[in-house]
């Protein structure tokens, strides 16, 4: 089941809104990519917090 507009699963509750929606949107992609709904959720958070610290080191360069 995809996610949208503010439809997120339980897990990224507490999580704040930028890694949220970044991970939902990564999440999103791995569910049409054939994947069930747990490792989607595992893996959009784990990439977004990458995506976000990866980002963070460059801006520190």
């Amino acid at each position: 089941m995809p996610w949208y507009n503010g439809d997120y699963p339980p897990s990224y509750k507490n999580q704040p809104k930028k890694l949220r929606e970044k991970a939902v949107e990564i999440a999103n992609q791995v569910l049409t990519d054939g994947a069930d709904e747990g490792i989607a959720i595992a893996t959009g958070l784990k990439r977004a917090r990458k995506y976000f610290a990866d980002k963070k080191k460059t801006e520190n360069k």
